[in-house]
């Protein structure tokens, strides 16, 4: 599969998935009387399962024998996780707290902003494939 390919169906996996964090940030927000940032963190958690079973099956489904599932739900929390977890908590106290923004604009360009990075650790390493299936795939213009 080609990377442009791979991109596209990334974000296509990435725009379902930052629709459910939105309205689960919506929900947990109300539920838990405005504590924006806690709210944010369990909508990430939420968030990254959802992902994670969607690039399993779909965006990386050429790589699912590569490693364990196990192996890989932990390489996607450490690297995706990480990133978005960091990134939405850094980036909301930015835009959230300090500039005012209303909260699901502010979410929604904290996740835009952590996306690029996901896709490049996804590829490179979460969902990566064994040395050998890599080096026996056609080079692609996009690659």
């Amino acid at each position: 599969m080609t990377t442009l390919i791979r991109w596209g169906k990334f974000n296509l996996v990435g725009a379902i998935g930052m629709a459910l964090q939105l309205a689960v940030l919506a929900l947990f927000n109300r539920c838990s009387g405005g504590h924006y940032l806690c709210a944010s963190a369990a909508a990430v958690e939420v968030t990254l399962l959802h992902n994670f079973v969607w690039h399993l099956h779909f965006t990386w489904r050429d790589r699912r024998a590569s490693s364990a599932i196990l192996g890989q739900l932990l390489r996607f929390h450490l690297a995706n996780g990480m990133v978005s977890i960091a990134g939405n908590l850094l980036l909301m106290r930015v835009l959230a707290g300090a500039a005012g923004l209303p909260l699901l604009a502010a979410n929604s360009i904290a996740i835009l902003c952590c996306s690029i990075v996901n896709f490049g650790l996804g590829e490179s390493w979460a969902f990566a494939g064994r040395k050998s299936e890599l080096q026996n795939q056609p080079v692609s213009a996009d690659r």
